[in-house]
């Protein structure tokens, strides 16, 4: 056996090498390499963000746990790549590739946190050559039928995120009259730093981005994190009411989620921003109209560089949001809910689907490298 970071060779990278990912081409002539699921991030012409080394290499998203063999010139993403190769002979780069995305099945889960820092204490196995070119033909004609299945999935569910929009675009084109958002709010804030020691088991549920999604505006509640506060907490301002909407002002910015009016009690980490608006009863038209092209369009016009992407409270309150009366936005509210029930029930199936093809994928990878 042998601690990963033993047989690895990390890859500097300057920070001149990096590219924003506001600076990302449609194309070019060098392929920008992040921690997106897709392969290739973005493009670039500078060809002086190229990276000097030898290829292949294995990149890790250290944010999002994902693993990628690449075996061409590239430019590194901003932020949150680990660029490794073997040390030696002795391992193929392709049997790294497989081991690595084993070991990352094996960590938990830490949402928007470093995750190379658990990969790279963990011990593997180094058969000898031979050996590991059977695991890998073994593996790859395993996995290249569930990456065909998946990939057919992954299209359909992108079909859906267009008609998606489609619907909101049709939803709120018709309304020209806005005013920005600080001269219909009470309240625009943000969470409190530092609230990693009050993690519990128990207690007040605490909202971080991991718990919005790009396709709707209700929370997700399969890894809800709890904080038990102490009574002179700072940042208990923060707590949340039904039909607050949020919004996320860092990483994947201009995630939207709708706070639901059985709400217990609940607060919000640094990374999101909390919008109440005068009129309650217009929380989830406003959250559907921030979730439109128009909405974020607006929203995310000013957003800042620097070493990550972000937004500024002034930002959210500077944005547009139309006017109406209440029954015009229950109205419009009603007409996206039936039209989107049809998307979420398809949804909801592939990622049923989904989650069934990773079990078998980390079935695969555990059967591969443990047996």
């Amino acid at each position: 056996m042998a601690i990963y970071k033993d047989i690895v060779k990390r890859i500097p990278i300057s920070a001149e090498k990096k590219t924003k990912q506001k600076q990302y081409l449609s194309c070019g002539v060098l392929p920008i390499i992040d921690q997106g699921q897709q392969i290739i991030g973005g493009y670039t012409d500078d060809i002086s963000k190229k990276i000097d080394c030898d290829l292949p290499v294995i990149v890790f998203g250290d944010h999002t746990r994902c693993v990628k063999l690449i075996k061409f010139a590239f430019a590194p993403g901003a932020d949150g790549i680990k660029v490794v190769r073997p040390i030696d002979n002795s391992v193929l780069i392709e049997y790294l590739f497989y081991a690595t995305k084993y070991l990352a099945t094996k960590i938990r889960d830490k949402g928007y946190a470093r995750h190379y820092q658990d990969v790279e204490k963990q011990e593997l196995e180094i058969p000898t050559v031979l050996k590991q070119k059977e695991i890998v033909l073994k593996l790859e004609k395993n996995l290249s039928s569930l990456d065909n299945a998946v990939e057919t999935l992954n299209k359909t569910k992108e079909q859906l995120a267009v008609y998606r929009q489609a619907v909101l675009k049709e939803a709120f084109g018709k309304f020209t009259e806005k005013k920005r958002i600080k001269e219909v709010s009470n309240f625009v804030t943000s969470g409190s730093r530092g609230w990693a020691k009050y993690y519990s088991g128990i207690g007040a549920r605490f909202i971080r981005i991991t718990d919005t999604t790009r396709d709707g505006i209700t929370l997700k509640d399969d890894n809800i994190q709890y904080v038990k506060l102490p009574e002179n907490a700072e940042g208990k301002r923060s707590r949340l009411i039904g039909n607050d909407v949020l919004v996320s002002i860092t990483a994947d910015l201009g995630s939207i989620a709708l706070i639901p009016e059985n709400i217990q009690e609940a607060y919000i980490n640094q990374h999101i921003a909390m919008i109440r608006f005068n009129n309650s009863m217009q929380g989830k038209f406003m959250a559907w109209y921030l979730k439109s092209d128009y909405g974020q369009k607006d929203l995310l016009k000013n957003k800042r560089g620097g070493g990550k992407l972000g937004l500024g409270l002034d930002d959210i309150r500077d944005t547009l949001v139309p006017i109406v009366d209440n029954e015009e936005a229950m109205m419009t509210v009603n007409q996206i809910d039936a039209r989107l029930s049809v998307c979420d029930n398809i949804e909801n199936s592939i990622d049923v689907i989904q989650k069934q093809a990773e079990a078998m994928r980390q079935s695969i990878l555990k059967q591969a490298f443990e047996s």
